[in-house]
Order: C-alpha cells, then structure tokens, then sequence
C-alpha cells in the first residue's frame, strides 16, 4: 500500500494559507497509510480536500481544527491506531472547525467506514455548525472507552440538523441511508472475542481482526490489530530466527520479514534501517548504522556508539588554531576526530587577548572516548598537574593523513609528564614521531615504535627526555607481567602484549578457572568469562570448557539439550510452529504434547495450559503482543 509520513505540528500553522493548503496536499495525495499523524489544520471553506479519500489508516492521531471547510472525506480511514496521542489522550481530536465572523465551519464528517480505534479517545467539540457527532455509538469505535476518553458535544451543533434515515436506528454520520454507522462490536455475540459481521455465534470475526471483517478468516479482516503479512492478519511478522527442534538453537529464517508499521514487509523501504525485525527511520541511540549483506541494520555499540567529530583547522573548526575553552565541549562522545588535535599554551593557559579562559583540565576527559584522528596529534602544552595522557587511552589509531611539518605525533617540553600511557595506540599509519625534551619522561625507550609503523619511510625522532638509567634507578620499569615488547607506563594495564595472560586490556598471571569471584576458560592466553548461563561451580572445579551455553559444566537454569538455558522455549516460533516446552525435576526441557498450542505442565495433552474464558488452547497472549 502507498504509505506516507505524517507530521507533529499540532495547532502551528504556515502563515501563508495557500501554502498550508499545499503542504497538505503534497503530504497525503494518493496515501492510503499514515505512518504517523494526520493532522488537517487552517484549511479554507472552499479548498478541493478530495485527495483524502485515499487515506485508510493512521497510525499516530487524527487531528482536525481551525478550519473552516463544511465536510470531512476521510470516507475510507478504518482504523486509528493511536500509536501517539493527541494531549497524550486523543486518537481523534475534532475542534474549532469554524469561521467566527462568517457561516463556513464543519457540518459533517466524513468518517463513515471508521469502526476502530485501537489506542486513546474521542474529543468532538466547539464545531459551531457540525451535525450528527452525537448520533454516532462511539463506544462501539473506541477499543478502551473509557469515560475520560470521551469528551462529545451532547447535542448537534446547529439547530438546523436533521434526524438519522429510519434504516439507521438512530446512529449515523449523515442524513440519508447511506450514512448509517456499521455496528462491529456492541451488536456481536458475546462468544466473539473481538469484533463481528453479524449478530450470531457464527459471525465472529478472526480475533487478529480490527476495525471488522466480511467473513471468520484471517484474511478477511478491515484492518489488522497487529501486522498484515500479504493480506493476512498475524499475531507477528515471520521471525528473523526461528527455533529448530534438532540443534535446539534459533538459526536464520530465509522467509523472515520486517515490520514497517503494521505491515510485515520482506525488504525495508530504501531511506529505513533494521532494527531487530523492524524498519525505523534511525537507530537509537545505544546502536549504530552498518552495511550487512546489503542491508543496512542497527547494531550494539560494543562501548561508545561512533561519532566522527571535526579537528582542528576543519570544517567548523576551520578558523581554530588550537583546543580551548571555547571549543572543547565540540569533542563530547567523539570517537573519531576527521582532522588534527593540536594543543598550544593559549588553549591551556587561556589567551588573554581573544578573551578565552584556561581550560579545566578535567574537560580534557572527552578525549577518552576518542579512538581514530584522521590527522596529527600535536601537544605542545598540557595541564602542569596531570603527569600523562591518559586521556586518550582508547586511542587506537593516528592516521597521519595531515601532516605537521611531516609529524603525526609530535610531544614538545612537557616537564610534568612522567609517562605517555597510550595504552590502546596500535597504529601510525603516515608521518614521523617527534618526542623531545620532556624531561620527567619515562618508558618511552621501552617500546618499538616501528611495531606501530605501516610504511618503512617512517622516522622516529626521541631525545632529551629523562635518561632511561635513572628511569629504572627509580622504579619507572614496565610491570612484570608485561612482555619484552615494552610499556606506555607503570602497571599490567599498560603493556605492549603479556607476558603469560590478558584479561582485557590488564596482564594477569592466570585465568579464574577453578577460583574467584567470576569463572573464565583460557583461549590462546586469553582469559575469557563463562557465559552467563552457567552455574560457578565450587573451588578447584572447572565451570565451563569453552565459549556458549553448551560448554557449561553445569546449568544455572534449565537445560535444552545441549544448551543452558535462561527457561524452556515457551512459544518460541519454528519453522512451521510454535515451539512449547516443560521442564522435568531434573531441569531439562522437553516437547510438549502437539495438541498443546499454548504451552504445558508435562508430556501429554491433559497438561495443556488453557486460555480460561475460551476453553481451548491457542496462542499464548505473548506471542500476540
């Protein structure tokens, strides 16, 4: 179906009319779902609003005030979703429709095929000239009508207003025949779990049904409570994993879809992302955008979500000749800097004359967040009382790009620093280093700067910093832990590489595999954590031998099959079926019996679990929502 976005103006209008006019025209013609709010504001009396009839579903609110044209043709919307919420109450607000010094305003609506609205209520009211407001059943509409929901006028707007046709009983949306309101609710059977097409047992209509149906099946729904997948009403979308029985484990779905809206849709519109199993405009903000298999996706973060940032000399930091109080707070969250960092005395100290303060040296923690500088790092000046730069122990890459009289790295008479800590610096991708008269500085001869080089033309230049005899005469050694590869500071959090073990980034002497708060495996002198479904076994027993839930030397939960599991799969979905399991005394899960659809208690179909008001076992409530 054509979908279009909707909008959250609210009452705020174009001061220009024609405009507005034409802004809701270019919205909505030809749209048949609203992925949003429909909202029709300061339209004149004698605007051609004929484009709407195309509209047959909102997902967000209606909302319909200021104007003055005389009838509505929204004559084919079935469903207001309610997703959002007019006044965080109204699914459909309807006022104010009127001219107050002349006779046009709203007479009538034109929502006779509207029979469902699935979340907020009703607000009708100051239409000076609307008729028939009050003879519609809105209960019969308002899947939840509470009475708080439902503000109406309690009679017509204008005297002038005629009586439903005689066929109507006395509720419809306009004065002939043709106008009367369609009951799909308060006329059905009370067997019926939902809606109707008739008065009898036998016209209920399928429970996923909305807004009414033309006959008992799934596919002969209105509208759909939860998702349309190719004409039929679901509880959800094909699932982008599905349960398989023989491995016990959930494997890709070659037939899975996304849902974009309340459709389940196999390829996401080309301006949306994937989300899980859903098609949203951007990611949120705990996940980044990234290509799979030509599909674009939302995935965790592993730490801070990226964020590239401009450096110094660079687009909006193009007039900035150095890091400063003025521009500092640009670097907040930033992971990778596209240009230079460069630090100088008048950044530091504050220059006077361009009226710019000192920096606080504890702003200068934005920068652990930072991991890639496309350019060079130049550090001429630094706080006097920090003693490093762990500030940018996340930085993993210089990329030298942009060089600095040929530098990439260039540290300069800093007397206060005693050692780098570039604990994460993997790569110097282009450029020389320059480390030079720093005379407090220690473990720089530790290292083999070339490790970090990617071209052979590199050049390292380091003196006149503090001799590295008088370094070890006063302790400023690498750690015991570390290898001979070298250190970037004192501690096992500062190695080059291990000596025996990792743990993160710290050296360690062995993993917790017998003892310790949290059990680990070893992975090629790695020390990695058991996963989180095994049960930590006592003292001087091994909790697991390996990565996954089924490497567990014991379950902290249940088992199924191989696998530690959190509880047994409870309508999880296979390939052809929901999957249903129970837990023996020994915690292990197995199959329902198949007649059970609704989850059990053990093997045979008397340990069914029913839905109590139907007397029969179907799909569990979870599954629906």
């Amino acid at each position: 179906q054509s979908v279009c976005a909707g909008t959250e103006n609210k009452l705020s209008s174009l001061s220009d009319l024609e405009q507005q006019y034409r802004a809701l025209r270019k919205y909505y013609e030809n749209c048949e779902v609203v992925m949003g709010n429909l909202e029709i504001t300061s339209i004149e009396h004698n605007r051609d609003l004929s484009f709407l009839r195309s509209v047959r579903e909102v997902t967000g609110y209606v909302l319909v005030a200021l104007n003055q044209f005389r009838y509505l043709p929204l004559e084919n919307l079935r469903i207001i979703r309610g997703t959002k919420l007019y006044e965080d109450r109204y699914a459909l607000a309807i006022f104010l429709n009127y001219r107050k010094d002349g006779n046009f305003g709203l007479q009538e609506l034109g929502l006779k095929n509207l029979t469902e609205i699935l979340n907020g209520g009703v607000y009708v009211d100051q239409n000076k000239f609307l008729c028939y407001a009050d003879t519609i059943h809105w209960q019969d509409i308002v899947r939840n009508p509470w009475p708080s929901n439902l503000t109406l006028v309690s009679t017509n707007g204008s005297s002038g207003c005629g009586r439903c046709h005689k066929s109507c009983t006395g509720r419809c949306w306009g004065p002939t025949e043709n106008h009367c309101q369609t009951l799909t609710r308060t006329v059905c059977a009370e067997q019926c779990d939902g809606r109707c097409y008739g008065p009898y047992v036998s016209d209920c209509c399928h429970r996923e049904c909305a807004g009414g149906c033309s006959g008992p099946k799934d596919t002969d729904c209105f509208a759909c409570m939860n998702f349309n997948d190719s004409g039929a009403c679901v509880t959800q979308c094909p699932q982008t994993f599905v349960y398989n029985p023989t491995t016990f484990q959930l494997e890709h779905n070659f037939n899975a879809k996304y849902t974009y809206g309340a459709f389940c849709v196999k390829k996401c519109p080309h301006n949306f992302v994937v989300d899980s199993s859903s098609c949203v405009r951007a990611c949120p903000s705990s996940k980044m955008e990234v290509e799979e298999n030509g599909i674009k996706m939302c995935k965790p973060c592993t730490d801070i979500c990226p964020k590239a940032c401009d450096g110094i000399g660079t687009g909006s930091l193009m007039s900035a000749q150095t890091v400063d109080s003025s521009n500092i707070d640009k670097f907040i969250n930033c992971t990778k800097i596209n240009g230079n960092l460069i630090f100088l005395v008048t950044g530091i100290h504050g220059d006077p004359y361009n009226a710019i303060e000192a920096i606080d040296p504890e702003k200068l923690n934005v920068f652990r967040t930072v991991r890639e500088i496309t350019g060079f790092l130049n550090i001429q000046s630094w706080p006097p009382n920090m003693t490093d730069f762990s500030v940018f122990s996340n930085l993993v890459t210089i990329g030298g790009r942009v060089l600095y009289s040929g530098l990439s790295l260039l540290i300069l008479k800093q007397q206060g620093i005693t050692s780098l800590q570039f604990q994460s610096l993997k790569e110097i991708s282009a450029g020389n280093i320059y480390i030079t008269d720093n005379s407090n500085l220690c473990y720089y001869h530790t290292i083999n700067w070339t490790t970090l080089f990617s071209t052979i033309n590199q050049r390292i230049v380091i003196r006149d910093n503090r001799k590295a005899e008088n370094c070890t005469a006063e302790g400023m050694v690498c750690n015991h832990l570390c290898s001979s590869d070298g250190c970037w500071g004192p501690g096992p959090d500062q190695c080059l590489s291990c000596r025996r073990f990792s743990r993160g980034r710290i050296c360690i002497e062995s993993c917790n595999l017998y003892d310790g708060e949290f059990r680990e495996f070893e992975n090629d002198s790695i020390c990695v954590e058991c996963d989180p479904q095994c049960e930590k076994m006592e003292d001087g027993l091994l909790t697991c031998h390996g990565p996954g839930p089924d490497n567990c030397t014991k379950c902290s939960h249940f088992k199924d099959g191989p696998n530690c599991v959190e509880k047994c799969p409870d309508g999880l979905q296979g390939a052809n079926s929901f999957i249903f399991k129970y837990a023996d005394p020994d915690r292990e899960c197995h199959p329902c019996h198949p007649n059970c659809t609704q989850g059990c208690n053990g093997p045979t179909s008397h340990d069914c679990i029913y839905y109590p008001w139907t007397g029969h076992s179907t799909l569990p409530q979870h599954a629906r929502t």
